[in-house]
């Protein structure tokens, strides 16, 4: 695991499987090295294009937001149902930490240095960056599931319980920015 990615993803260190660990954090060493953004550049740039050009949320403020809330909630939900409803914590953290890995390669960098959404992201939105990311770095299809359901392609599957809860999570630090 490089440094960068180290220090943009403490969290890593949550998932206890060191392979899924390790796969993780190389999902995000890839697509680093495929985007015009740096792990700088997602500290500044707004976590989404869709809010308007006065949000200051950062990409990885948001993120890691979703990641905390996931993770509490999915702590939670492993209290109180136990075994009635698990919730395999490792899949769940990895699967918040992708969720928005895609995005690397959907944004672009105007001349103004602000992010917009490129020509890439016009065909492909993240979900399906993120899964083919994270395919290739050897990511279990239980992680990848949640990649592809977190957002609204993934209101056409039934999603895992895992899946669920960072799509809320997703929502929960997402909407209330744009009803704003």
């Amino acid at each position: 695991m490089t440094d960068t990615v180290r220090t943009l993803w403490p969290e890593l260190e949550w998932i206890t499987d060191a392979g899924l660990r390790e796969k993780t954090a190389k999902t995000w060493e890839t697509a680093l090295e495929r985007s015009v953004l740096s792990a700088e550049d997602l500290e500044k740039i707004p976590f989404t294009l869709l809010c308007g050009p006065d949000l200051k949320v950062s990409f990885m403020a948001h993120k890691r937001c979703v990641v905390h809330i996931a993770k509490e909630c999915g702590e939670k939900m492993n209290r109180f149902f136990g075994s009635d409803l698990p919730v395999n914590m490792d899949v769940l953290i990895a699967g918040a930490i992708l969720a928005d890995v895609g995005k690397l390669l959907e944004y672009e960098l105007d001349q103004a240095g602000k992010a917009v959404q490129g020509k890439y992201g016009r065909y492909l939105r993240h979900p399906f960056s993120g899964v083919s990311l994270a395919e290739q770095c050897g990511v279990p299809p239980d992680v990848c599931h949640i990649i592809a359901a977190h957002a609204h392609e993934g209101d056409l599957v039934k999603r895992t319980t895992e899946a669920y809860v960072v799509h809320h999570a997703d929502f929960m630090a997402f909407e209330p920015f744009r009803n704003k």
